[in-house]
């Protein structure tokens, strides 16, 4: 393989002077009229190669068959730094961001490591740095079922996790998709307490049996709210026996460490889209990316919404509005090419983050090496952008911390 970039192990993040976003003015200001927001700009554009590995690590991909794709050939000598499916601002410039479960299930991903990524986007260079990240493990025994490594550091075997939140202790709250199970960890990445399961809910994946949630279709975004009190893990498919494209929107208190029994409905705009993040904007509103399946010139359906919790027109549902087309994005200052529009054709994008109350971040899972959505037969890279709104958010200031 040419061309492959590796990255270290540790974690070195120092005091980083960053940009995170160009500067401002809209050319549509305000919403659209209709209660919606108008069409985003793009404000940067940044890219970490498909291509990028963790210097020093353990093989991975060796179930893969040695089959190429998009012109890789697994195994690899070292663990992809891939497939962001989560993401946390540290406020010095750097993302703490997570890869998924490897390769796509639970068969093929046993030597793929779990993992957080910090990593530093710069705009002006249009580059993204991998600057540390710490591996996720199991040291005190409190997953109850046989892991897949005997030295219990997790991998795509043991978890799919999918998103993330941090409290104010450091620890960090992960979402996985094969229980569906809140897993929490130290800073240090080590497993604090055994995986927690959403009542009534089982993915196929899951050893108690009897799913009645359709694979990889747990907890793939997850929200906190801002005084830190309450996650809101949300399904990523359809509970059977509930109506068609409504996802539960799931409230868990933190410091009792359980559910609330409250559960809140998102519906989809069509039963066969899926959700790709979660997060607050405030204690009843929350930005929510919606997707279709399609990639490239399939991509139809690439949407972030605001939705809240409070249903004002009592319809069993959470109000939706939509905040930005991520297949229209205004590009005037033609900061990714020559063109005034900027699509964002991915089949996955899994990242959102609020930078300001009018600029959000974004990225997608490329998942390496399958995804193709921004020129055929070329694996995905990562890409980080950052989307101006044509109004405010009126977000809780702790938020904008």
């Amino acid at each position: 393989m040419k061309n492959l970039r590796r990255v270290g192990l540790g974690v070195g993040v120092g005091a980083l002077a960053l940009t995170l976003t160009a500067p401002s003015a809209s050319a549509n200001a305000g919403h659209d009229g209709r209660g919606g927001f108008g069409r985003a700009t793009l404000t940067g554009w940044a890219m970490l190669p498909a291509a990028t590995f963790v210097s020093a690590s353990d093989p991975s991909g060796a179930l893969l068959g040695g089959t190429p794709s998009n012109g890789i050939t697994p195994p690899f000598d070292d663990q992809p730094v891939q497939g962001f499916s989560g993401i946390l601002s540290n406020g010095d410039g750097t993302f703490d961001v997570i890869s998924d479960n490897g390769y796509g299930n639970k068969a093929n991903s046993g030597d793929f490591v779990l993992r957080i990524h910090r990593v530093a986007p710069d705009y002006g260079k249009k580059t993204v740095d991998v600057v540390g990240g710490i591996n996720l493990t199991d040291p005190n025994n409190f997953v109850p079922f046989p892991l897949t490594r005997k030295d219990r550091v997790l991998t795509g075997s043991d978890f799919d996790i999918e998103s993330i939140q941090r409290v104010k202790d450091g620890s960090y709250w992960i979402g996985d998709e094969f229980g569906p199970y809140l897993l929490h960890f130290d800073r240090a990445g080590c497993l604090l307490q055994a995986p927690i399961s959403l009542p009534g809910v089982r993915a196929p994946e899951n050893p108690e049996g009897n799913p009645n949630l359709g694979s990889s279709k747990g907890f793939e975004g997850m929200a906190l709210s801002p005084d830190g009190r309450t996650l809101y893990p949300l399904l990523e498919g359809t509970v059977a026996g509930d109506p068609a494209g409504s996802l539960r929107f799931n409230e868990f208190d933190v410091a009792r460490q359980q559910y609330t029994g409250k559960v809140f409905t998102y519906q989809l705009e069509d039963p066969g889209n899926s959700i790709g993040d979660a997060i607050a904007v405030d204690d009843d509103r929350f930005l929510i990316i919606e997707r279709d399946q399609g990639q490239g010139a399939t991509a139809k359906l690439k949407r972030i919404y605001l939705a809240d919790k409070r249903d004002r027109n009592r319809d069993g549902k959470m109000d939706k509005t939509l905040v930005a087309d991520l297949m229209n994005i205004a590009d005037p200052r033609h900061l990714f090419g020559p063109a005034d529009v900027f699509t964002f054709p991915f089949q996955t994008i899994e990242d959102v983050v609020i930078l300001d109350d009018r600029t959000l971040g974004v990225v997608n899972d490329n998942n390496f090496p399958f995804s193709s959505g921004r020129t055929p037969g070329q694996p995905d890279n990562d890409e980080f952008i950052t989307i101006r709104l044509t109004g405010d958010l009126h977000a809780d200031k702790r938020v904008l911390k």
